[in-house]
């Protein structure tokens, strides 16, 4: 019985994961696909939590791009394959190439995550360490309101 609910339990955050990264794209072209790789729980703790490392394959198309959002834990990534712009919070962007690393503070604003390329694909390997019980590993930020 246990296998079946963390079973499910990994079904139901990648789900989420997966509308949050596709709903978020911008309109012009497609969001990232999202595949796990693993989900393992460890004897860490994140914000006093018993954590999970759970590992994430993430490719984009040519020119896609993943709207702005928040982790509940910190991310570490690998870029496997192409290039890869990023920038976290106010930092201006940058563009990593296959073997560059990246990391995100947990609940920092990963502010750009796109494919620069307009005719190759990238892959990225991330590693997110989060609570067990977070709801959700991927934060879609609010749309700011224009005053």
């Amino acid at each position: 019985m246990n296998r079946f609910v963390f079973a499910l339990a990994v079904v139901v955050a990648v789900g989420g994961l997966v509308v949050a990264q596709h709903g978020h794209g911008d309109s012009k072209s497609k969001g990232p696909e999202v595949k796990v790789v693993s989900a393992v729980d460890v004897e860490e703790e994140v914000g006093g939590k018993k954590a999970r490392a759970t590992t994430f394959e993430v490719t984009f198309e040519p020119g896609a791009a993943g709207g702005p959002h928040r982790h509940p834990g910190p991310i570490y990534g690998y870029v496997l394959e192409g290039e890869f712009e990023f920038a976290v919070g106010t930092d201006k962007p940058k563009t990593l190439k296959a073997g560059d690393t990246f990391y995100e503070p947990a609940m920092a604003l990963h502010a750009v995550s796109r494919n620069p390329s307009g005719k190759t694909k990238t892959r990225v390997l991330a590693v997110l360490v989060h609570p067990r019980d977070a709801k959700e590993l991927v934060i879609p930020e609010p749309a700011k309101k224009d005053k």
